[in-house]
């Protein structure tokens, strides 16, 4: 096929062909005579790969590695491309999803108020670039990827940090009590410890992490579990997906003000009498002081049972050492 064939069979301008070639992502074949560019059907093959990537909004970098790696058969870099492109696409979805609510909001205060409030609607702004902030935000400070998979043996010897764990995931899975063929979303899944018990008990478990390497671990180990990239703040799944939400030894490295919009996500991907569990170190009260060479405050026992009760939730805690606890959270209205 020549330039122009190939450019009205995909519906592309040559012009972005020639770019691609360019950029070393396809090598046609050119006539010895005249240099004319001549195509075959792996370079249709390539293309429409390239066209459906653009689409999804990887770079020209990015594809260009991930053909690479194609080359040798190894589809795992496309994959983790992709899954972080996904990420990405939620994470603005999510916001672009807020933008929409305060939109709306202002529109109801103009209908109330049949003026121009400016105080109210600088507010209603300002809140949103605050919840906007806190999300873009968001950084891995903790290495996960390089702790992967060392993950497992070093809960086994750490005795401090994760004093009570098997004692507390059970405990956790006991109070959620799946019933079989229930969707759960296990948050900050790492290797998938928590998740792997509730499918045990029947669950359909979905597990979201920040870190690929710990969902290579955990995909290894539970391979019917549908893992994701992402974080508690852009929870890669549409509203009302799951009948429970559960986490452990994650929620505590939020950042104060991001613990209440992490509460707001969970919910939103929560049916309508959907439950919530949080398992992790937090402070039993306001006396309680902050562990040494702590890079954020755990989150405090009283806060969290506060702001979900508030969103309308019966909550019950669990204490198992001076700083592990449980809490569930049952829709009441």
């Amino acid at each position: 096929m020549k330039i122009k064939e190939i450019a009205e069979r995909l519906n592309l301008s040559a012009r972005a062909i020639r770019f691609y070639e360019q950029r070393g992502l396809i090598a046609p074949l050119k006539q010895a005579g005249n240099r004319y560019r001549r195509f075959d059907e792996k370079d249709v093959w390539r293309l429409q790969t390239i066209i459906a990537l653009r689409e999804a909004g990887m770079a020209i970098e990015e594809i260009k590695q991930a053909f690479a790696e194609i080359a040798g058969d190894d589809y795992t870099a496309l994959q983790h491309y992709l899954a972080l492109q996904r990420a990405v696409l939620f994470a603005k979805w999510v916001e672009m999803k807020q933008l929409i609510e305060t939109t709306d909001d202002m529109i109801q205060v103009l209908r109330n108020e049949k003026s121009l409030p400016i105080e109210q609607i600088y507010q209603l702004a300002e809140g949103s670039k605050r919840l906007r902030d806190q999300r873009s935000n968001w950084q891995d400070l903790w290495n996960f990827d390089q702790l992967a998979s060392l993950h497992d043996q070093n809960v086994s010897a750490n005795d401090q940090e994760y004093k009570d764990y098997e004692l507390a995931l059970d405990l956790t899975v006991k109070w959620v009590s799946p019933i079989a063929g229930e969707k759960g979303l296990d948050m900050g899944t790492g290797t998938g410890n928590l998740g792997g018990k509730l499918m045990a008990q029947g669950a359909q478990m979905a597990g979201v992490d920040q870190s690929k390497e710990m969902l290579n671990v955990c995909q290894s180990k539970f391979p019917a579990m549908d893992c994701k990239l992402g974080n508690f703040l852009a929870i890669p799944y549409f509203d009302g997906q799951f009948d429970f939400v559960v986490s452990s030894f994650a929620f505590r490295h939020l950042e104060v003000e991001q613990q209440q919009l992490a509460i707001d996500e969970m919910r939103r991907v929560l049916k309508p009498r959907g439950r919530l569990c949080l398992t992790d170190l937090m402070l039993a009260d306001a006396t309680d002081g902050q562990p040494p060479n702590r890079d954020k405050p755990y989150p405090k026992v009283a806060d969290l049972i506060s702001w979900l009760e508030a969103r309308g939730y019966v909550t019950k805690t669990f204490r198992y050492n001076e700083s592990l606890h449980t809490i569930y959270a049952l829709p009441i209205r």
